[in-house]
């Protein structure tokens, strides 16, 4: 198991700390540098004489400390963040910086990005998949988005082999409840990262995995393309319309139980309220919508089709929208709310069509 950004933050941070203490006892920079010691210029650090053993009781917390640490390389993987500050929903990315601009991402609140220059009132942006052009005034820079993004921060673990097994208890004699696909990324519960077995949250069920198959992250959400989706020849426009209609909700929040496409909805109340735009009526629960179509085989999907996961391979408990290219759309879990997938990130266990060309 790696942890490849947890103990350089943590570290990284307790020497900013133990240095910033040093300043501010002496009211000055100490220049060792000549001795081998350490240099403290310029917001850089170089460590070479400190008690590693002395890092483990340093609370972090203080900003300048976040500050100083940030401008020790890359951690989470930016060099300039900004995070979403949107109240609601997603922040439009545009190709061009204007609001006439065509749209190619949605940005969740909350979600950081790489700033790569800006343009007047607009930011161009990279966020996950997405280049494009965001209004500056609902980004979060500077110290400021280091200091949320350090609050934001979550433990994801990501599958290094496929058919990664989900067990219902953390051991091997137990029920496999789920097989995750290779690179797949999943929310840790409970704290359990530093755990033999870890606690996931697939699909809003939980379960557990073992470290040894796994890597280990603190992760922050990035935007959603709208361009993912690839449609197939001959696929009628009410199966364009639906996909397109499902996408514009990308990022949206999950909630258990929930039906609103813009303030929450679980898997099932997603479909069903996509699904109803286009006629198609579907109870609020995935096991009962398997049964409410036409059963076809994988190789038989087209974009607008249901596909269902189950626990334990059998037990319906998770419904997604095939969007065409391999690809679903689907309420996933509470850290990444509607979310587009690979469909077979978990096994499917059935395919069922409601749309009719």
């Amino acid at each position: 198991m790696k942890k490849r950004i947890i103990s350089a933050f943590s570290i990284v941070c307790a020497l900013a700390l133990i240095i910033d203490h040093s300043i501010d006892s002496k009211n000055k920079i100490i220049d060792n540098s000549a001795d081998g010691d350490y240099t403290a210029t310029a917001g850089v650090i170089t460590a070479a004489a400190f008690d590693e053993d002395a890092l483990a009781s340093i609370s972090v917390t203080d900003s300048q400390a976040i500050a100083t640490a940030k401008s020790l390389g890359d951690i989470y993987g930016y060099d300039n963040i900004g995070i979403c500050n949107v109240s609601e929903g997603n922040l439009n990315i545009r190709e061009s910086a204007s609001t006439d601009g065509k749209l190619v991402g949605k940005f969740p609140a909350n979600a950081a990005c790489e700033i790569l220059k800006t343009e007047g009132e607009w930011s161009y942006i990279k966020s996950g998949e997405v280049e494009g052009y965001v209004l500056s005034e609902y980004l979060i820079t500077g110290d400021d988005a280091w200091d949320k993004a350090l609050e934001l921060a979550e433990y994801v673990a990501t599958s290094k082999t496929g058919g990664l097994r989900v067990r219902v208890e953390p051991n091997t004699d137990c029920e496999i409840i789920y097989q995750l696909a290779d690179g797949e990324e999943v929310p840790i519960l409970n704290n359990t990262q530093d755990e033999d077995w870890i606690e996931v949250d697939v699909d809003g069920d939980s379960g557990y995995v073992s470290a040894e198959y796994v890597d280990v992250d603190l992760s922050l959400t990035t935007a959603m393309t709208l361009t993912e989706a690839r449609y197939g020849a001959g696929i009628s426009d009410v199966r364009m319309a639906a996909c397109d209609y499902a996408l514009q909700f990308v990022g949206n929040r999950y909630v258990w139980g929930g039906t609103s496409l813009t303030n929450g909805v679980d898997c099932s109340g997603f479909t069903m309220q996509v699904m109803a735009q286009y006629g198609v009526r579907l109870s609020h629960s995935s096991r009962a919508q398997a049964n409410e179509g036409t059963t076809i085989s994988t190789s038989e999907l087209k974009p607008g089709d249901l596909i269902f996961y189950g626990r334990g391979g059998g037990s319906i408990n998770h419904v997604a929208i095939y969007i065409g290219g391999g690809q679903i759309v689907h309420a996933s879990n509470k850290r990444d709310g509607i979310k587009i997938s690979n469909y077979m990130y978990r096994t499917p266990v059935k395919c069922v069509r409601v749309l009719y060309d």
